[in-house]
């Protein structure tokens, strides 16, 4: 695959409620990414933002589209300088999203678009792909394995993207990921604006002397709670790739305990996922909830986040 960097535009459509409702991903950064196709063949990332930037008559929208030219963000995702904001991507009657990852995908994911057919080079057109999921990774320290599913995966009674466009590439969603993992980890992957020489971005475990450590204490009953379970789950319910996302969950936490640096995206999934929805649950129940406030400002400080 090609390994350059290549520049990614940003040409936003309109602010409409059926296209791109204008708010911001409940999650701050993007917690996952979804990987589709237009299901469109031979019509290119122009095309598709012309599409959107009009459209009236019905809900729905991405925010990525890529072709074998460009890559095109017509929705905000936290790359540039403005946040990321939701796109209508995946039905909302769909709840695999939410059993798998804890959000509705609209809140909380990318909608990551693969332009192909017609008069549209694949192999181009792939490797403008392969290299923006593994920017987005990469930026948000996310894992492909745990972090990137398919639209196909989350509604597979209805859509059937991204494989149905890789396999007419002759690609399979196996070897995507595979290729996602390579340009992570080639040595000429970088940034855009940041020149390919450069040193490679630090691994999410690299010591970060200045941030604060975790309290043992927090840390063992966030695996214990929260954490342990989770992987369990996943485990009887065969998903290898997820459980061992909880094993790498849980061994980041004990890292930020022995003074490593907490990874922005692992401290968003425990906040999001656990703390959040028992802090609220703790008020309903008039039970007071100050704990988990205190054990998500602990990860925010260990992950080098503002307090809230």
């Amino acid at each position: 695959m090609d390994e350059t960097n290549y520049p990614i535009e940003r040409r936003y459509v309109a602010v409409r409620s059926n296209t791109r409702p204008g708010t911001r991903l409940i999650t701050g950064c993007p917690a996952f990414l979804v990987a589709h196709d237009t299901g469109n063949p031979g019509a290119g990332a122009d095309a598709h933002f012309r599409y959107f930037d009009t459209l009236r008559n019905r809900t729905a929208s991405a925010h990525v589209f890529i072709d074998d030219k460009r890559i095109l963000e017509i929705i905000p995702t936290g790359t540039g300088d403005q946040a990321a904001e939701k796109a209508w991507h995946v039905i909302r009657n769909v709840t695999t999203d939410n059993e798998r990852f804890g959000y509705d995908a609209n809140d909380a994911a990318l909608g990551v678009e693969l332009c192909y057919g017609g008069g549209i080079d694949f192999k181009a057109a792939y490797g403008r792909y392969v290299w923006y999921l593994a920017f987005c990774c990469r930026k948000w320290e996310l894992d492909p394995s745990a972090h990137i599913v398919t639209h196909r995966q989350l509604d597979p009674m209805r859509k059937q993207d991204c494989e149905q466009s890789l396999a007419w590439g002759g690609k399979s969603f196996a070897e995507l990921i595979a290729d996602v993992r390579k340009a992570m980890a080639a040595s000429s992957f970088s940034l855009p604006g940041q020149p390919a020489s450069a040193p490679a971005l630090p691994q999410p475990t690299k010591p970060q002397p200045q941030l604060p450590k975790l309290l043992q204490e927090i840390g063992d009953f966030l695996i214990v709670s929260y954490i342990q379970p989770a992987r369990h789950f996943m485990l009887f319910a065969g998903d290898k790739a997820a459980a061992a996302h909880y094993e790498r969950l849980a061994a980041n936490v004990r890292g930020a305990a022995a003074g490593l640096s907490l990874p922005k995206s692992n401290c968003q999934e425990i906040i999001y996922n656990w703390l959040s929805p028992a802090w609220y649950k703790a008020k309903a129940e008039g039970r007071d909830p100050a704990k988990y406030h205190v054990m998500a400002e602990a990860l925010r400080a260990c992950a080098g986040i503002p307090a809230s």
